[in-house]
């Protein structure tokens, strides 16, 4: 019983924070939100007894992609600033 509602918790935060990621204007705060949307995702598969697939998910999907996502930011103009055109 108690277990159900973690999942259902985890499953509502996993999907507020992929909506907040793509309604998000600023690109880093949506790789945040992303990072999130993994690392509960992770929790998900963790609680579904597949833990080999819970490290997989965190380690790449919010460890290695967000800092490529950080980087690959960093290195563009950013329009919000008004510098870009």
């Amino acid at each position: 019983m108690i277990l159900d509602a973690i999942q259902a918790m985890l499953l509502s935060g996993i999907v507020a924070s992929a909506f907040l990621a793509m309604r998000k204007r600023d690109l880093i705060k949506s790789v945040i939100y992303l990072a999130v949307m993994s690392m509960l995702l992770s929790l998900e598969f963790y609680m579904l007894r597949a833990p080999d697939v819970a490290i997989a998910e965190a380690a790449i999907g919010a460890g290695l992609a967000t800092a490529v996502y950080i980087v690959a930011i960093n290195r563009t103009e950013r329009w919000e600033d008004g510098r870009g055109g």
